[in-house]
Order: structure tokens, then C-alpha cells, then sequence
């Protein structure tokens, strides 16, 4: 506690500085809501086909004026991230094109989705879209001369991931986000860029649409679903472009215009309305994280005092061991499935034994408390989420208390 405390003074100001950034988020949202006359009778679900479901009409305006965007496609429809983000890129990627990330190699669940030419699983590569990747510079930076020669007659679209994933790397702020797209627009200006923008909604005052990004996608059990959202996604950018995806999701011709809401429109419009304060929350959690393990002389990132933009808080522990046991530590201070303890194993989509913590009460809600980790060197382990910042203190405690019984870590050096 000590410690702990010591830490929070240290950070103070990045405390400061996240409170602000939600109390605006907030009221952007509130805006939303307000702008499209949201009441009650919008949270009345539809059966059937979900014709004339004036509630999830309203949840896409809704959206795309909190993200900044054209329009948006809301859905608990969507089973994941991964899955949300793969019905983006089919929706607009036609045999031939070719979709170039340039951020690196994208995070390990999309790895499935590209695929390998002829691989009969229906991947992008299988359906005749190109794919290839640029690798970040060693200081993580965007390589724009193999950029530009990367870019051909037939990339149709620039992948972009916001988050770190399963790097040891910055994430990309909204400040490098548009300039990846004044830069890339400058090179042809049809390019359609595309940002991943899961972990980051309502971390910054603005979103990659606001920005100028093109179409961007993400999770309603991450940031924006506020805890309360069970499933789903969202797809959000230019009209055409959330229109292509929607006819992705249900058919050609049908689009958004169906899909029966079953009672979920409640917890996503309040779980949206809630998202800009828990993710400020959880990201407070990971200020506190960074600042304590900082001060026993683990590497961090990001850093307790660098800008944030995704709720991911990495930290390099150099071995299996400690990294294993943090990660069971966090899931011990969880309110459910405290008794389980997770282990390695071969999860589908991932090319590492990876272990996850994941005491939630949405199944794999990462803006509750979690972490994970692919068992691989450096051995980092990736805490996310907290949906409120005591629970995420008591987790990094509880963590901290293993590793110390353990002999992992000597804190008396640094208790003054």
C-alpha cells in the first residue's frame, strides 16, 4: 500500500489529465443521445426479421455521431472484435485488391482471417485478395519509404492497428493517426484506410474518424459497450463503406435494414452512455501499474507519464515464471472465478500458448480487469480494464503480494 500510494502521488497529474478527457468524452456522447431524441421506447427490442426497429436505426445515428463518422453499423450481431473487424474488410476488399497494413503485423486473431492462398477456409487470401504487411521501424515508428513502395495499382485498402497488440511498441495516438492519413491520401487519394480501433475508443477527445480515417471497427465488449453490453461490434466511417460492410454482415441487398435486436438495445445505449467514464477508470488502473512496477524496476509501456491511446498497460518480466503468476494473480482478485486458475494453452486464432485472465461477468469483456500474454520471449504480459479503479489497484496488489511471497520481487529497497 506503501508503494502503491506513492505511486498515485507520482501520477497525479496523468490523473488529472484522463478525468478531464472523460468528462468531455461524456458530454460528447450525452450530445448523441440528445441530437436523436433517444428515449425509453428505442430499448424495446424487435423479433423476426427486425424490420422498422426504430431503436437500432436510432443506435447506428447515434454512434456515428459519437465516433465522428458518416454512419455506423451497431450490432450485437457481431460475435467479436476480430469478427467485426473481418466483416469490415470483406465488406470493401474484392478479389484482386490488396490490403496492406502498415503498422506491422497485425494482432494475432486476424493472422486466420488473411489466411494463406488456397487454404479452403475462406480467409482473404483464399477469396483472392492480396495481403502483405509493412514492419514498423525499430523505435516503432512508421517506415513511409517502404511505405510508398509498397503501394501498388491493385491496394485497395491501408490496415492500420491502433493498439499494440501483442507488440512491444507504442500504440498509435489520434495526433499519428491523422497524419498516417494526410500522408497516405497524399500518395493516392482513393486509398481506403482502415484502423482497428479496438481498446481505444474514448481514451483521447477523438476518435480515427474524426480524424479522417475512412472506416474503422471494434468491440462492444471492450470500451464501448461500458461494461453492460453482452456482445457485438460496431463499424463506423464513410456511408458507402458501412454500407458494403453491412451487406458483409446479412446479405447483398439487405444490409442494416434487419437483424432483430433481442433485447439488447438497453445495455448497448447504456453501456455507450457509461463508456467514457470506465474507460477512464481502467485507464487510471493502468497509470497506477505503470508507475509502481516503474519503481521496481520493470520496463513498462507505456509509461506512467506518456500520452495513452488504448487501455493496454504492457509489462516486461523477462521469464515465465512471474509473468505466469501475475497474470493468475489478476484473475484471484477477480468478483468471478476467483477460485479458477488459468493456464496456457493453445487458444484458436493465436500462434503462441497464451494464458488469460478473465474473471468478468461478460465473458472476455476486456474493459472489466484482465490480462493476457502469449508465452513467448520477452515474456511481457499485457493488463487491460477495470471498471472501476479500485478494483484494478487491487488487482495490481493482489499481483504484487505473489510475486513478492514468491520471491520475485524485493520491494524493501524501494519502501521509504
Amino acid at each position: 500500500m506503501e508503494l502503491a500510494e506513492a505511486a498515485e502521488e507520482e501520477a497525479a497529474s496523468a490523473f488529472r489529465a484522463i478525468d478531464r478527457t472523460a468528462e468531455r468524452n461524456q458530454w460528447k456522447v450525452i450530445e448523441a443521445f440528445k441530437k436523436h431524441k433517444v428515449s425509453d421506447y428505442h430499448f424495446s427490442g424487435s423479433t423476426g426479421y427486425g424490420y422498422n426497429d426504430r431503436g437500432r436505426e436510432v443506435l447506428d445515428l447515434v454512434y456515428a455521431d459519437a465516433m465522428g463518422a458518416e454512419a455506423a453499423l451497431v450490432r450485437p450481431h457481431f460475435a467479436s472484435g476480430t469478427h467485426t473487424i473481418s466483416t469490415a474488410l470483406f465488406g470493401v476488399l474484392r478479389p484482386g485488391n490488396e490490403l496492406l497494413y502498415i503498422t506491422g503485423s497485425p494482432y494475432d486473431t486476424l493472422h486466420k482471417v488473411i489466411g494463406k492462398p488456397g487454404d479452403g477456409k475462406g480467409s482473404l487470401r483464399d477469396w483472392g485478395v492480396h495481403c502483405s504487411e509493412v514492419a514498423l521501424l525499430s523505435d516503432g515508428s512508421l517506415d513511409w519509404t517502404s511505405i510508398a513502395s509498397a503501394i501498388t495499382a491493385r491496394t485497395k485498402v491501408i490496415g492500420v492497428q491502433r493498439s499494440r497488440g501483442y507488440d512491444w511498441r507504442s500504440s498509435f495516438t489520434i495526433a499519428q493517426i491523422a497524419e498516417i492519413v494526410e500522408r497516405i491520401k497524399a500518395i493516392r487519394n482513393d486509398l481506403i484506410v482502415f484502423v482497428d480501433n479496438c481498446y481505444g475508443e474514448f481514451t483521447e477527445l477523438k476518435e480515427p474518424t474524426e480524424v479522417g480515417a475512412d472506416l474503422m471497427a471494434g468491440s462492444l465488449i471492450k470500451n464501448p459497450g461500458g461494461g453492460l453490453a453482452e456482445t457485438g461490434g460496431y463499424i463506423a466511417g464513410k456511408q458507402a463503406y458501412v454500407e458494403a460492410a453491412s451487406y458483409r454482415l446479412t446479405a447483398p441487398g439487405i444490409g442494416s435494414e434487419v437483424g432483430a435486436m433481442l433485447g439488447t438495445l438497453r445495455s448497448i445505449y447504456q453501456g455507450l452512455f457509461l463508456a467514457p467514464l470506465l474507460v477512464g477508470q481502467a485507464l487510471k488502473g493502468s497509470v497506477l501499474a505503470a508507475a509502481l512496477f516503474q519503481r521496481l524496476g520493470f520496463e513498462t509501456k507505456p509509461r506512467w507519464d506518456e500520452p495513452r491511446t488504448d487501455l493496454i498497460q504492457a509489462v516486461r518480466f523477462g521469464a515465465p515464471e512471474p509473468l505466469i503468476a501475475f497474470v493468475q494473480s489478476i484473475q484471484k482478485a477477480a468478483a468471478v472465478d476467483a477460485h479458477v486458475v488459468p493456464e496456457p494453452w493453445d487458444m484458436p486464432g493465436y500462434e503462441n500458448p497464451v494464458i488469460m485472465a478473465a474473471g468478468t461477468f461478460i465473458q472476455g469483456g476486456s474493459l472489466e480487469l484482465s490480462a493476457d500474454a502469449p508465452i513467448r520471449e520477452p515474456y511481457i504480459a499485457y493488463m487491460q480494464g477495470g471498471l472501476t479503479y479500485a478494483h484494478a489497484k487491487y488487482g495490481i496488489l493482489t499481483a504484487l503480494e505473489r510475486l513478492v511471497l514468491e520471491g520475485q520481487i524485493v520491494i524493501k529497497p524501494y519502501i521509504t
